[in-house]
Parts: structure tokens; C-alpha cells; sequence
């Protein structure tokens, strides 16, 4: 990579020949803030685990009886969120994220917390993980450094484009995007029809 390019995200991704294609098909694509954080925090955890389409589900069905505020999530009682489909795990992790975060959440709020703070403070929640961590670190926050591995569509993608069939050789290939691995990221999603 050039020295001019070093500033320039998408040059990681227009500089490996496998996302090159996915670039020029797709436009800029990257990490994500979101205007509230909490909501996409939910958001991350009603996803976990499940397919897209029984996750969009999940989240209709969600949206239909319960504000995704903190205040919503501690006014809405175990079975009406377990009524729209959410496991016991799930509704305890939502449970505890509303205790944990009454007002909401802020980006100021992990502002000065490196990657792996952010997934230490999640995970010390019952039921949140890395995977959930990062979606969030991904779209919530919009850091620019994260490659999600235990992402059943990363690896699919990392197999689509490269052929890698171990998270070790993934991890490996993914550190040549650092500091930029989420803008890829969002590419080897597109390879296996994100």
C-alpha cells in the first residue's frame, strides 16, 4: 500500500484483488455508528445465533411490544419477550443490559475503551459474547479495526474468496487489512450474499 494511502480505508480493500471486484460492485462500505447504541446493542443480541431472516423476524415481533430503551426492556415482563421468540438466554442478557445501562448508552460512553475492553465490559453480561461484542464494536460504535471470525458469514466468505478453512489461517490473512480489517470485513460478507 502506498504511503498516501495509509488514511484511505477502502484501500485495503481495493488493494486485495478479491475485494477489489466486491468494491466496484458495491461502493463504500464500513463500520457503522449508530444514533443509539443501546438499540443496536439489542439488536446484536436478538440476532445471535440465528439466521437473518429469523432474526428480522424476532426483531418485527420485538419491535411490536417492547421499546428497545432501557426503560422498555425492564417494563416488559419475561414472557412477552420470550412470546417474541427470544430464548431464556437472550431475555436475561436484555434483562441485565437494561440494569447495567439504565440511561442507554452513549458513544462517550466507551469512547476511551480499546477493542478488547468493549468485549471484556459486554461479556461480563450473561448470555453477550465476542460475536455480540463485535457486531457491536461494528455497528454500533464504528470502529475500524474488527474482523469477527466466530461469524458463521466471515467464514464462509474468508472460504468463498480465499479458500481458508481454519479460523487461524482467517486471523492470519485478515491481519494484512489491519488497521482497517471492519471495511473488509464488510466485503466478505458480500462475498457469501450478505
Amino acid at each position: 500500500m502506498a504511503e498516501s494511502d495509509t488514511d484511505d480505508p477502502y484501500a485495503v480493500v481495493r488493494g486485495d484483488d478479491a475485494l477489489r471486484t466486491l468494491y466496484e460492485e458495491h461502493g463504500d462500505l464500513g463500520p457503522e455508528r449508530a444514533a443509539d447504541p443501546f438499540e443496536r446493542l439489542v439488536v446484536a443480541v436478538t440476532n445471535q445465533s440465528v439466521s437473518l431472516e429469523s432474526a428480522a423476524a424476532v426483531r418485527e415481533r420485538l419491535r411490536e411490544r417492547v421499546d428497545f430503551a432501557p426503560a422498555g426492556l425492564r417494563d416488559a415482563d419475561d414472557a412477552t419477550l420470550r412470546d417474541a421468540g427470544l430464548s431464556d438466554t437472550k431475555v436475561r442478557a436484555l434483562n441485565e443490559l437494561a440494569e447495567r445501562y439504565p440511561d442507554g448508552i452513549v458513544h462517550d460512553d466507551f469512547a476511551d475503551l480499546s477493542n478488547d475492553d468493549v468485549r471484556a465490559e459486554l461479556g461480563a453480561v450473561y448470555g453477550v459474547g465476542d460475536w455480540t461484542a463485535n457486531m457491536f464494536l461494528l455497528f454500533a460504535l464504528g470502529r475500524a479495526d474488527v474482523f469477527p471470525v466466530g461469524d458463521l458469514g466471515v467464514r464462509k466468505g474468508m472460504q468463498t474468496l480465499y479458500g481458508h478453512e481454519t479460523r487461524a489461517e482467517m486471523r492470519d490473512y485478515a491481519e494484512t487489512w489491519a488497521p482497517y480489517r471492519s471495511y473488509a470485513t464488510r466485503y466478505v460478507w458480500k462475498a457469501q450474499g450478505d
